[in-house]
């Protein structure tokens, strides 16, 4: 099993949004870097745990736990000349962009920057690095595990 670190914007899907979804589960549509597609494309699988991270808000921070909840296929969003996330380069038949679906495991008080910045067993984690922008980052096992810890 892997770990991720997924982030979203609270006012696009935030966890309570997660959470009243059809079957606690969204598309994690509008990914527009190639390195986080390639998470999804390349590493994850279902079931992997997923850190549900609240960002560009006044208090960011894990809001959550989920899972992936489906294999990597194409966003639609990249065809829809309507969408924010439209890219006229992206072909039907040689799609650019890709997402899994993420369901919800639990909903957790908000486990904010600073304390993550704060704690010692998460200093590496890479969420957390200087100039990390990346929207999917992997996560330990160890940080994992310590995240957990201070959610309950």
């Amino acid at each position: 099993m892997n770990y991720w670190l997924m982030k979203s914007e609270p006012d696009e899907c935030s966890i309570d949004d997660l959470a009243d979804a059809p079957g606690q589960t969204v598309p994690w549509v509008g990914v527009r870097n190639y390195q986080a597609r390639n998470f999804m494309r390349d590493a994850m699988q279902v079931g992997d745990g997923v850190l549900f991270y609240h960002s560009s808000c006044p208090e960011p921070g894990i809001a959550g736990f989920a899972e992936v909840a489906s294999s990597a296929y194409p966003d639609e969003t990249q065809f829809d000349p309507d969408s924010p996330y439209h890219d006229a380069k992206a072909r039907r038949e040689e799609p650019r962009w890709l997402h899994v679906d993420v369901k919800l495991v639990r909903k957790t008080r908000l486990l904010p920057l600073p304390e993550m910045r704060s704690d010692p067993a998460l200093v590496t984690m890479r969420t957390l690095q200087p100039g990390n922008r990346l929207s999917i980052t992997p996560v330990s096992p160890v940080e994992w595990e310590r995240i957990a810890e201070l959610l309950g």
